[in-house]
């Protein structure tokens, strides 16, 4: 009998600090609505110091947060807590994820899931022979394997390596803190995003070069870790961290907001970021980079606008009257709110783990 309340124990990169990562806001939402549906989740994380100086929420209300320093300690100190739990899941770059992998699918007695936040980044890794957080055996042990890009790869999860079962966890969205709000219009194109070197060549090619030939219009660049060198346009606005108490109010005030995917995703497809939902939650139009499966979460043309060249962008920029616009946020905004907030996931994990444990138990009685 699959119990109405379960024990949940989530080993994570962060859920107390948003700073560099995407990890928190995804944990935070879940985790606040597991606790709604009525179960009990504990939050193990693991103590760094790039965390420990810039930690948003230090002290969730919805989970019992437990700051970590060593595998070790986790065999000690948390053994009993993870062993007797009836779900423990290990999420995506963990520190020493593969020795915490190996832990928790020894000694859980409940089921144990990979949440996997980056799965093409993933198995990119680990086809090239790095197994920072995750290696081939562990993913086999694992009894469910949830996975932030849906489609094809899934299939590859359970096939190439053996997992029991795979299924789509993707990103989603907390509409108590991400919706319309009447405000100025402070730029007309704006992206948020932490630097990496495989987002930046799009991010020059579809917004800084339309930047470059739309000198009387702003733009904005949010995020953190964007090497010194990078020469940008002087009508392209800087901020070096933007917390996700001020994400709102940042996509309130753009006419439109720019989606940008890593390459790993976009080979990979049916990868969509919580950028996309936040924003289209706040009823700002998005133009997006093309990814396969981009249509199976919104319409092109009619809820979100895709960009192959700064010519795309420049053309919506000045093209797309004001009704237009609003109307295209607000067909984004119904579809994110349909199928794509914080709650819809917690209800799709639960499911999730009835499918696994029924597995799991017939693979038990033969």
């Amino acid at each position: 009998m699959i119990p109405s309340s379960l024990d949940i124990v989530i080993i994570g990169l962060s859920i107390t600090s948003s700073w560099g990562n995407g990890h928190a806001t995804t944990y935070r939402g879940l985790v606040r609505e597991l606790n709604r549906r009525g179960h009990r989740v504990s939050f193990l994380e693991r103590d760094v110091p790039w965390y420990a100086s810039n930690r948003d929420l230090p002290d969730p209300p919805f989970c019992s947060t437990i700051l970590y320093n060593s595998v070790e300690e986790l065999s000690g100190q948390y053994k009993d807590l993870i062993s007797s739990a009836d779900l423990v899941i290990v999420g995506s770059y963990v520190p020493e994820g593969v020795a915490v992998g190996d832990l928790v699918t020894e000694i859980a007695e409940g089921l144990s899931a990979f949440y996997d936040i980056d799965t093409p980044v993933t198995l990119a890794k680990i086809e090239r022979g790095d197994f920072e957080y995750l290696q081939p055996d562990l993913i086999a042990k694992y009894d469910l394997y949830l996975s932030f890009t849906g489609g094809p790869i899934l299939q590859r999860i359970e096939k190439h390596y053996g997992s029991p079962i795979a299924r789509p966890l993707y990103c989603s969205f907390d509409p108590e803190l991400y919706f319309p709000e009447q405000t100025a219009l402070q730029w007309d194109l704006g992206y948020l995003g932490t630097y990496s070197d495989d987002r930046q060549p799009p991010l020059q090619d579809l917004m800084l070069q339309a930047a470059e030939q739309l000198a009387q219009k702003k733009f904005v660049v949010a995020g953190p870790q964007y090497p010194a060198q990078i020469r940008w346009p002087r009508n392209v606005e800087r901020i070096e961290h933007l917390p996700p108490a001020a994400h709102r109010s940042f996509y309130n005030s753009q006419r439109f907001t720019m989606n940008i995917t890593r390459a790993d995703m976009i080979r990979a497809g049916y990868s969509p970021s919580v950028r996309l939902f936040e924003a289209a939650a706040c009823g700002t139009p998005l133009i997006s980079d093309y990814w396969d499966g981009i249509h199976s979460i919104f319409e092109a043309g009619s809820e979100i606008l895709i960009a192959r060249s700064a010519a795309d962008t420049i053309s919506y920029l000045n093209d797309i009257g004001e009704e237009e616009r609003k109307e295209i946020g607000e067909r984004a905004r119904k579809k994110v709110m349909e199928h794509h907030t914080a709650a819809h996931r917690a209800m799709e994990l639960e499911i999730y783990y009835r499918e696994a444990l029924s597995v799991k138990n017939k693979v038990s009685i033969n």
